[in-house]
């Protein structure tokens, strides 16, 4: 007996309705992204490990899906290292590629590769698939899209305004109540300086970053393995449950990182960026979250994080500053900032939320049905006319019952079926039955293509 066919666990199947509910996601946000002056371009899935490795932190690393060398991949590999527990020195050997981890590490290559032919500052959108070898749990794949938008070429806290506005209007077009967390890497430099760590950020920035998943407890206790002193936790702990509004958030943590010029300098941009916001009103609300690190490396100022304020599944949107990434790649001091939408979580969430709209799921605009030869021949003459108006049109195949032709608009949500039968041809009409109410009305080619258009 074959085997059942099956796809990996993390990865998901997209029907029909489910790519027209995609494409809405996808549409909306290209859009705004266009309002907002983003071009777009795309990298290849795979880039060489050289590439990506180093550039998400040591857990991020792990999550690389490699690639295995073409043809012979074992042939540079001796014996005695195939039998050791050396996997990293393995791995180097039996792999150069790897699966893109995200879009923002092969944009800062692409930066550097076409640094010449570009216009500073530089704004592109990306919407492409990545992959990540994580556990699937809800909410999380290992294979999913994120639509990305970058300014680089700039210091402005404009910027992180803009993108910030940016990330307000998508999610009101998509009826999405959001709440905006923002946070500073280098507020999280002074912090560790304050408790006497200046040299463990990326230890701290790790564990903290998880407060919401496992609670301050668990996160002590990471902190503790990563061997961040009991007294510097303690330090901690106070600063990380400061409460009350995002004004007084700041202030505290101003009087608190006084006599740290790091720390004071990402207070400052974070205030900029905050009135910046209240100034232009924002339909999201927005609020500092001190424990909010984004676990990534490359971050040195603005980190900003959505959720879903209805539904609990992650984030759905997150990004930051970044002064130092193309510097890895031989052209230091050009900073950027940037976002990323997580489009399959959005999609889950529109799901929970039923909030598509009802033309979401709506391809065909309007069917003939075949009724015969030469019904069928003066239909395809008219089909073709409406689809050189834009309309969105198709007819039945094959000369079938009426009810099997109805049914399968039904089915197919399918607004309006156009009937052609010997009075019409007669006559020079067409019968248009709107399928929501079961009215029919019979009109002339130039009538149906005004009244669908």
């Amino acid at each position: 007996m074959a085997q059942k066919p099956s796809i990996p666990k993390g990865t998901r199947d997209f029907g029909t309705t489910e790519m027209a509910r995609r494409n809405y996601i996808f549409d909306t946000i290209k859009d705004v992204f266009r309002l907002y002056g983003f071009s777009q371009i795309e990298t290849p899935a795979m880039e060489n490990l050289s590439t990506l490795m180093g550039k998400y932190g040591e857990e991020g690393d792990k999550l690389l899906f490699k690639i295995l060398n073409s043809g012979n991949y074992l042939q540079n590999v001796d014996s005695e290292l195939l039998s050791s527990d050396n996997h990293i020195h393995l791995t180097s050997k039996i792999s150069e590629k790897g699966l893109r981890y995200d879009l923002t590490v092969p944009f800062a290559r692409y930066v550097v590769q076409h640094r010449n032919e570009l216009q500073m500052p530089f704004k592109r959108f990306q919407i492409q698939p990545v992959w990540r070898a994580d556990r699937p749990q809800k909410g999380r794949y290992r294979e999913f899209y994120q639509c990305d938008a970058d300014i680089v070429g700039s210091d402005s806290l404009v910027n992180e305004i803009e993108l910030l506005q940016l990330i307000d209007e998508v999610f009101r077009r998509l009826g999405i109540r959001i709440i905006i967390k923002l946070n500073n890497r280098k507020i999280l430099a002074g912090i560790a300086e304050l408790i006497g760590e200046p040299d463990r950020l990326i230890d701290i920035t790790v564990a903290i970053d998880k407060i919401d998943k496992i609670g301050l407890d668990n996160v002590c206790a990471e902190l503790t393995e990563r061997g961040i002193s009991a007294t510097a936790i303690e330090m901690l702990k106070p600063i990380l449950l400061i409460s009350g509004s995002t004004s007084e958030r700041l202030t505290a943590l101003g009087q608190l990182l006084e006599k740290s010029a790091t720390g004071t300098e990402g207070i400052s941009e974070l205030t900029t960026v905050i009135k910046g916001l209240e100034s232009l009103g924002m339909t999201a609300s927005v609020e500092l979250d001190v424990s909010l690190a984004r676990g990534l490396n490359y971050y040195t100022g603005t980190i900003i994080e959505v959720k879903a304020a209805d539904v609990a599944i992650g984030s759905i949107t997150g990004g930051g500053r970044y002064d130092n990434l193309t510097g890895v790649f031989g052209m230091p001091g050009l900073s950027g900032v940037g976002i990323s939408f997580g489009a399959d979580r959005i999609y889950d969430v529109l799901n929970t939320l039923e909030l598509y709209p009802s033309t979401a799921g709506i391809s065909t605009k309007v069917i003939f049905a075949n009724l015969g030869t030469e019904e069928c021949a003066v239909s395809m003459k008219i089909l073709k006319r409406m689809r050189e108006h834009g309309i969105a049109a198709e007819i039945y195949p094959d000369t079938a019952k009426m009810k099997k032709q109805m049914t399968y608009a039904d089915n197919k949500g399918i607004p309006f079926v156009a009937i052609i039968g010997e009075s019409e041809m007669a006559d020079g009409t067409i019968t248009l039955k709107n399928m929501a109410d079961g009215t029919q009305r019979t009109v002339t080619p130039d009538e149906a293509v005004a009244m669908l258009s």
